[in-house]
């Protein structure tokens, strides 16, 4: 037996949501929604051909792809391990932040990809130096086959302005 009123509420709510819908669909919406996304790279980063952006600014956030610990300038991979490698790639994230009109007290979200969940402690102990004050909120994953052989890759999302 069918409960009748359920069937009526359920219609209730789909007549609901097509009645939020335009009726005829505008293509220019999508350009109206929001502020436009401004995709930045330094004269630097822009030289080295790589096949993403440096950072995105949307409005008041900016986003920067992920950073490994690589020696500004040269794309080489630090020495030493997981935490020299977290240390550099905090360093280039504050630069990249400074360089668009943030800094890491504006960091709101963290992606840590660590090639090696076993060396979790060694690179927290790092990471927590960067952040003395609050902490942005933060996601991690074990990742295998980081770009360039490395321990860590770091992505941030902070605001601006």
């Amino acid at each position: 037996m069918v409960n009748s009123s359920r069937l009526m509420g359920a219609a209730a709510v789909a007549l609901g949501l097509m009645a939020c819908q335009p009726s005829t669909p505008d293509p220019s919406a999508a350009t109206q929604a929001g502020p436009d996304a401004e995709y930045l790279a330094s004269p630097e980063f822009a030289a080295r051909g790589l096949p993403f952006s440096e950072a995105v600014r949307v409005g008041s956030m900016l986003y920067l792809s992920g950073q490994l610990g690589t020696v500004p300038g040269t794309g080489e991979r630090i020495s030493g391990g997981i935490q020299p490698e977290t240390r550099q790639a905090l360093e280039n994230i504050k630069s990249v932040l400074e360089r668009y009109g943030s800094s890491m007290d504006r960091i709101v979200k963290c992606t840590i990809m660590i090639d090696d969940m076993a060396e979790w402690p060694e690179m927290n102990e790092v990471y927590a130096e960067f952040f003395p004050g609050p902490k942005p909120v933060r996601s991690a994953f074990g990742a295998d086959g980081l770009a360039l052989g490395a321990a860590v890759e770091i992505e941030c999302w902070a605001t601006v302005g």
